[in-house]
């Protein structure tokens, strides 16, 4: 084992235990660590963490580590891979959503359990005030862990995909903001995970959300979801990109993705037939990690 691994090992269970010391747990938890546990945190401090999942120590710098593939070795026994989706909701949509459209999928939320699929959704916080109900219950299954996607969904860098670009001295704030949008709609499962608005960042964004003390997650495989109609072209995407370690995604937003739900009814029987197993980011990291594969350089 290399030393820069030795050191992202021991960076990563020293956070942990110093995030467990002094939480205590609300009435009906479970009295020890669980899938479905999440700890405590303060208002101070935003970050209501699943004290069992595993994140990257900093990058060159102290910069946020990047994560966007397991290589094949730390795919565990078999084939893994992650199936992430994007919940998507700019800061200055409610108008839009006042006016009917939806930017959650229930479909498809449906599906995954019908189908017993393992993910990752990634939320924006204004999604998450948007649908305080839904979002409380993802995140309170097992099967699903919720990561921040930031609050507004504004771009931490320009040019990206015509989003409104954040300003630097907000950009910690504003996933902070998310975090604490979680907890007031009684969010559980919520994993140290970042992924930047459009995939789009550069090192100052690395470098503003430091303190936030997340791992940015980005993907290999593009689902392609995006405006798409066609679900057999959708699939057919995923499984051509797919590999051992592939973090793949796509949306969960109805307005904006409406062929995702019945792309994953295609998807996940042929990935299963093909000898793969889903599971969800932190399962993922977590396998890289004992595999000594460490995140991408910033």
């Amino acid at each position: 084992m290399t030393a820069f691994v030795r050191g992202v090992l021991a960076a990563t269970v020293l956070y942990t235990l110093l995030v467990g010391c002094g939480t205590g747990r609300g009435p009906g938890a479970p009295d020890g660590p669980s899938p479905g546990s999440a700890e405590a945190a303060s208002p101070r401090q935003g970050k209501p963490f699943l004290n069992t999942a595993p994140r990257f120590a900093p990058g060159p710098g102290g910069l946020t580590p990047v994560f966007r593939r397991a290589a094949a070795s730390a795919a565990g026994t078999g084939r893994t891979v992650a199936l992430t989706f994007d919940a998507d909701m700019t800061a200055d949509q409610g108008r839009r959503a006042a006016d009917g459209e939806r930017f959650d999928n229930p479909a498809l939320i449906a599906t995954l359990r019908e189908l017993k699929v393992p993910a990752t959704v990634f939320m924006t916080g204004r999604w998450a005030e948007e649908y305080p109900d839904q979002a409380m219950a993802i995140g309170g299954d097992p099967l699903f862990e919720i990561a921040n996607h930031s609050y507004s969904h504004y771009a931490f860098t320009a040019p990206c995909y015509g989003l409104p670009v954040i300003r630097e001295q907000e950009m910690r704030s504003d996933v902070e903001r998310a975090f604490a949008a979680f907890r007031a709609a009684g969010v559980r499962n919520v994993v140290p995970y970042f992924r930047f608005p459009g995939g789009c960042y550069d090192d100052t964004a690395l470098r503003a959300i430091a303190p936030a003390e997340v791992t940015a997650v980005q993907w290999d495989v593009v689902g392609g979801d995006a405006f798409a109609t066609d679900a057999d072209a959708v699939a057919e995407q995923v499984l051509t990109g797919v590999r051992p370690g592939s973090l793949v995604v796509m949306h969960c937003t109805r307005s904006a993705a409406p062929a995702t739900e019945q792309a994953i009814r295609k998807i996940v029987p042929e990935l299963r037939a093909r000898g793969y197993r889903m599971v969800k980011v932190s399962e993922l990291m977590r396998t890289s990690l004992l595999a000594d594969d460490p995140p991408d350089a910033p």
